[in-house]
């Protein structure tokens, strides 16, 4: 699978170009899954709910599913935090699996930037370019953040993709 990441600090447009990447990619005929990695404890269920009831009680695996979607919750416990390679294999294949965070793997990567926020670039060895609110002095493409069109083409170009 081609695999792409977007990084950056919190509030820097990461998870809105993200959803617009998903959405430009899929509309060129791409099939795309995403991957995102969160840095604090999370949950996707309610208290209440059957299968959260099922979580508490001690289930391991709770699989949650419907005519539309599923949904698989893996109780880590004690267990160290799965690495962007095993959750990848988890994944059925697609064309292309586009990954926010994980910012030290080594995969390609495209960084979001606000200045509005004041952090620093992250800037490692895998960002191959950069997508921005503002100009930036740097050795690597520099992406307006809203130019979805031309950032996907970026990526797709990176990664020796064609589409169409």
């Amino acid at each position: 699978m081609n695999i792409y990441g977007i990084v950056g600090w919190k509030n820097a447009g990461k998870t809105g170009l993200m959803e617009r990447l998903v959405s430009e990619m899929t509309a060129r005929g791409l099939s795309v899954s995403t991957v995102k990695h969160a840095h604090h404890s999370f949950d996707v269920d309610h208290a209440g709910k059957d299968s959260y009831r099922h979580r508490a009680a001690g289930a391991r695996e709770v699989l949650l599913a419907s005519r539309n979607r599923f949904a698989l919750m893996h109780e880590l416990s004690e267990e160290d935090e799965p690495t962007l390679e095993e959750l990848l294999s988890k994944l059925t294949p697609v064309d292309l699996v586009l990954v926010e965070g994980y910012k030290r793997d080594a995969h390609a990567k495209i960084e979001a930037h606000r200045s509005e926020t004041g952090n620093p670039l992250i800037a490692g060895e895998t960002v191959r370019a950069f997508a921005a609110d503002c100009a930036l002095e740097v050795d690597r493409p520099v992406f307006d953040l809203n130019a979805t069109g031309e950032i996907a083409d970026f990526i797709l170009a990176d990664l020796g993709m064609r589409v169409g």
